[in-house]
């Protein structure tokens, strides 16, 4: 028992330090991660941490400031903002998470395929031009129009204008792979196309689209609360950062807390998944490791 004491002692300092210089390494990364994994513990244990439904009624609490019993203070329909803002942050990082993994998805394939093959080359990424010239705003607007409201189809509205700028990125990953001269040696050893695809062009395109992937869920975030801003977005009845900010805007001088606190959260949570993307990319560029040993 003696000599395994011993033997374990020394595990929890030397983690510790690891941990530390981890920390000191990417300061961006773990920062950006820690405020995002706070948010998420938020978006999860939401019924925890308020008492209050947010989208219960009570007018004669209406615009009251904040209180111990609501701390953002009450609405126009004295609805808890505190509530509100906390359940909305379940819409905003589940619409932020599934596009960025939808529409990497997707741009991977077309992206690989575009770069492999000459006439889906000429064909698809034409299209994927053609999508590219539509403002994507009014690209999701004219879908949610068509589609009605709901947060699925929030989630393929702002996924849309994001794919071919995807496909794009790993297009052009891939052409420059394929001329490289490992690729050429592993043709002319008489590789097959999947084993080429998946162990010589597959994996240069992961470090470059796991950061394309975080800036694109701040990108979806940001969409999503103004298109629910503009009330083209999640329905009434669901709370999302941007109707939340629709619904109290012209009550600003009144109840100013049901503008201030859902956009202060949907700053810090953009900050945060960027922040987090540029500790990603200085992280995965072997230069920039170089450059912090």
């Amino acid at each position: 028992m003696t000599t395994l004491s011993t033997a374990a002692a020394p595990a929890t300092p030397n983690l510790l330090a690891r941990g530390w210089t981890f920390t000191r390494r990417n300061p961006t990364l773990v920062v950006g991660g820690a405020i995002l994994a706070l948010l998420g513990a938020m978006a999860i244990f939401a019924p925890l941490i308020t008492r209050y439904d947010p989208i219960a009624l009570d007018v004669v609490n209406r615009l009251k400031g904040p209180t111990a019993d609501h701390p953002f203070g009450t609405d126009m329909m004295g609805r808890d903002i505190f509530s509100r803002v906390i359940y909305g942050s379940r819409v905003s990082l589940m619409v932020g998470l599934s596009v960025a993994a939808v529409a990497t998805a997707i741009g991977l394939a077309i992206g690989l395929a575009a770069g492999l093959v000459r006439w889906v080359d000429v064909v698809v990424m034409r299209v994927m031009d053609g999508l590219m010239a539509i403002p994507s705003v009014l690209l999701a607007i004219a879908f949610m129009a068509l589609a009605g409201s709901s947060i699925r189809n929030i989630i393929i509205a702002i996924t849309i204008p994001e794919i071919p700028r995807v496909s794009r990125l790993v297009r052009g990953i891939v052409m420059s792979v394929r001329e490289q001269p490992f690729v050429e040696a592993a043709v002319a050893a008489g590789t097959k196309d999947l084993p080429l695809l998946t162990r010589h062009i597959l994996p240069t395109t992961i470090n470059p689209l796991i950061v394309q992937a975080t800036y694109i869920a701040a990108s979806s975030i940001i969409s999503e609360a103004y298109l629910s801003f503009l009330g083209a977005g999640t329905p009434p009845e669901i709370p999302s950062w941007g109707n939340i900010v629709a619904e109290g805007r012209s009550l600003f001088t009144v109840a100013p807390g049901a503008v201030l606190f859902p956009s202060i959260f949907l700053a810090v949570t953009v900050l945060a998944v960027n922040i987090m993307g540029d500790g990603l990319r200085d992280r995965l560029d072997p230069q920039m490791q170089r450059g912090l040993r």
